[in-house]
């Protein structure tokens, strides 16, 4: 079976490529399964200084695998694993960077809120898409609103509407945006090559407390609310509509 998540390691750089790029590279119950055991796999190694996370394809991550959350019978499992998964990077005992070369859409935007350091190309393009399926960005925002100005997150939370890389590095969601993330990356890998392990491994520690603060408050609730908008008839319109390449009943045809 063909590996949807890829590891390499190359002179204490763990390179960990997500490569579905068939779905878009939808956080499916495989694809989050292959990252997980990617990222433990780093974490434990004691050569690794840090991780880098990268994609193949024109989409970074376009959210949830919708089919396959119709076919579990709804949200519980897809947002239990991406709630883990999310947590996980920002447990990860290493820093994480994000390398972001195409579209993020939902689920995606909190996997990069989830890294330590963001780098997107001037190609990138984001969008926080929930609102418009009759959802709302809620595992996401445990990621997300610790980095996002309170406007910004207004902003694009409740409008659904897409931005581009400049934009998301004046909101906090990235760090850099860029005409070459290769060469940005690839300069951040070369500073963290001579730092420490223990000042890395402690001032991630340092500097995710926010976030790890506001999974252990608010994680369970976001879980209940992203079930119970699942559950609702909007959310079913909304997530129809998409598959079928039509507006929801709320929105005027296109």
């Amino acid at each position: 079976m063909t590996e949807l998540v890829h590891l390499d390691i190359d002179r204490a750089i763990a390179t960990v490529t997500l490569d579905s790029p068939e779905n878009r590279n939808a956080l499916s119950a495989r694809l989050v399964e292959e990252l997980s055991a990617r990222l433990a796999a780093a974490a434990a190694d004691d050569d690794v200084r840090a991780v880098v996370l990268s994609h193949t394809g024109r989409v970074f991550c376009a959210g949830a695998d919708l089919k396959e959350q119709v076919s579990e019978g709804g949200p519980q499992e897809g947002t239990r694993r991406v709630v883990a998964l999310l947590r996980q990077i920002v447990d990860l005992p290493k820093p994480v960077i994000v390398r972001v070369d195409g579209a993020v859409r939902a689920g995606g935007v909190g996997l990069v809120g989830a890294c330590d350091i963001a780098v997107a190309s001037r190609a990138a393009s984001f969008a926080l898409t929930e609102v418009r399926l009759g959802l709302a960005a809620a595992m996401i925002s445990l990621t997300l609103l610790t980095r996002m100005p309170e406007r910004a997150a207004a902003r694009y939370l409740l409008t659904g509407d897409p931005f581009d890389a400049d934009a998301a590095a004046a909101a906090g969601i990235i760090t850099t945006a860029t005409d070459d993330v290769d060469a940005e990356v690839a300069r951040l890998c070369d500073s963290l090559r001579e730092c420490s392990p223990q000042g890395l491994r402690e001032g991630k520690q340092v500097i995710t407390r926010a976030v790890r603060e506001e999974f252990d408050a608010h994680s369970e609730e976001m879980q209940q609310l992203s079930a119970r908008l699942f559950a609702s008839d909007e959310a079913r319109e909304g997530m129809l509509a998409f598959l079928q390449k039509r507006p929801p009943r709320w929105a005027p045809a296109r």
